[in-house]
C-alpha cells in the first residue's frame, strides 16, 4: 500500500511540474478567471456582502461591504462592540459617519482614526482582495510569464508570481492555485522576499456572490514564523 501511494504521489507531482512547464502565467491567470469568474462578471460587479473578521485578544469586527464598479461606488459599514462607523465614497465623493453623524468633529475623527485617506485604503483593499484573480488585470500589474510548481503546508499547487510597477506597488505576491481546478487556495506576499517578512492567507470554502466564487475564509498568517494573524469570514448579503 505504501509503495502504491508512494508511486501515485510521484505520478500526481510530475503530472503537475510537466503541465506547470506547459502553461505561460497569464494562461494560468486566465484559467483561474475563469474558474471564479466564469461569466466575466467583475467588471459589472454591483453588490454587497458581510464580513466577520477575528483577531486574537481583540472583538470581531462587523462589516457590510458595498462594491458598485459600473457607477464607482463603494461603502463598509463597520460595527465593533456597540462603535459603528462607515465610509462611503461616491465617484471622487468621500463621506465619514460615525454613530450616524455624517459630520463629526475633528476630535471624533481623529480619537477613531477615521479620515479619508483611510476611506480609500478600505476601498482599494477590499476590491482587490475580494476581486482576485480578476484584479491581476489591472494596469500596473506584472504577471511573470514562469509558472512554478510548489509544495506549500502539504498541498502541490501552480504558482503565479506577480509584482507591479512603481507607481502601483512595491510587494511581492504569489498566489497558489489548485493544479486540478485552478482554484485560488493561498496567497502570499511580501515587502521584501530576501528578509522573509510579509504574510501568508490560507483560503478555505467559497461564496457565490453575484456569480463569482470568492473565498469564504481567509486566515492569515506572518512568513517568518507562521504566527496567526486573523481570519475573515465571508458571507453573501442578508
Amino acid at each position: 500500500m505504501q509503495i502504491k501511494r508512494f508511486f501515485y504521489f510521484t505520478f500526481i507531482l510530475f503530472s503537475c511540474l510537466g503541465f506547470s512547464q506547459n502553461l505561460t502565467g497569464e494562461q494560468l491567470l486566465e484559467k483561474a478567471i475563469t474558474y471564479h469568474d466564469p461569466n466575466n462578471n467583475w467588471p459589472i460587479f454591483k453588490d454587497n456582502f458581510h464580513i466577520t473578521m477575528e483577531i486574537p485578544g481583540k472583538p470581531n469586527r462587523d462589516s457590510k461591504i458595498v462594491i458598485d464598479l459600473p457607477n464607482e461606488f463603494f461603502s463598509v459599514k463597520s460595527k465593533v462592540n456597540d462603535t459603528i462607523s462607515e465610509y462611503i465614497i461616491n465617484k471622487d465623493s468621500i463621506t465619514i459617519v460615525f454613530m450616524g453623524d455624517q459630520k463629526p468633529s475633528e476630535t471624533t475623527l481623529k480619537s477613531q482614526n477615521l479620515s479619508k485617506e483611510r476611506a480609500k485604503l478600505y476601498q482599494n483593499y477590499y476590491t482587490y482582495l475580494y476581486g482576485l484573480p480578476m484584479k491581476l488585470k489591472d494596469l500596473g500589474t506584472v504577471v511573470h510569464k514562469t509558472v512554478e510548481t510548489k509544495e506549500f503546508k502539504g498541498k502541490t499547487y501552480l504558482v503565479l508570481k506577480v509584482t507591479y510597477e512603481k507607481d502601483v506597488g512595491e510587494d511581492t505576491w504569489y498566489f497558489y492555485f489548485n493544479p486540478k481546478n485552478f482554484a485560488m487556495e493561498v496567497y502570499q506576499f511580501f515587502h521584501d522576499e530576501s528578509k522573509n517578512d510579509g504574510e501568508y492567507i490560507l483560503l478555505s470554502k467559497e461564496e457565490t456572490i453575484n456569480g463569482i466564487k470568492m473565498p469564504k475564509i481567509r486566515a492569515w498568517y506572518m512568513n517568518k514564523d507562521d504566527k496567526y494573524l486573523g481570519t475573515d469570514i465571508l458571507k453573501p448579503k442578508q
